[in-house]
């Protein structure tokens, strides 16, 4: 399998992951050949992460952990050196997905725990993908992706 979940007992719908992850490849116009891991965790795992990792000591929704920088066009012998030997697949990375706060932001944005796992979901595969929102060109680039992918996967603002 491309996509492993680890939700520790957390409240997620097991197939959105995969699914948003067929879509964004679906969106890029690329095979199925990554393995990506997700996590679901408190907000003291993902505090501790943000602190550690980016020098910041707060609770945030989502994070990103790429493996690979993608380039495009994408060759996949470029990456030769970054297969799993296990799966065979380019170990692109991971994402931890705090699962209070997307319960949060889900009741403050109006609509459900579902979209908003989700959209956490599709917005660290981006990343994953080399998408950011550094500047404003990079922000419109990504909110434009994610708007199609989240249209793609039937998972609208409700």
């Amino acid at each position: 399998m491309a996509l492993e979940l680890y939700a520790d007992g957390y409240e997620i719908d097991g197939a959105l992951p995969d699914m948003l992850y067929r879509r964004v490849l679906e969106f890029l116009g690329l095979e199925d050949c990554f393995d990506v891991e997700v996590s679901v965790v408190d907000e003291e795992t993902i505090r501790e992460l943000n602190a550690r990792t980016r020098d910041t000591d707060r609770v945030t929704d989502v994070l990103s952990f790429p493996n690979l920088e993608i380039r495009f066009p994408f060759c996949r012998s470029d990456y030769a050196q970054d297969v799993n030997p296990d799966s065979g697949n380019l170990m692109l990375g991971d994402i931890v997905l705090c699962a209070e706060r997307a319960r949060q932001q889900a009741e403050e944005y109006g609509h459900s725990y579902r979209r908003e796992c989700g959209y956490l979901v599709l917005h660290g595969l981006l990343h994953l993908f080399g998408y950011d929102h550094e500047d404003e060109q990079d922000r419109a680039r990504m909110r434009a992706a994610e708007e199609a992918v989240l249209k793609a996967a039937d998972l609208p603002r409700e």
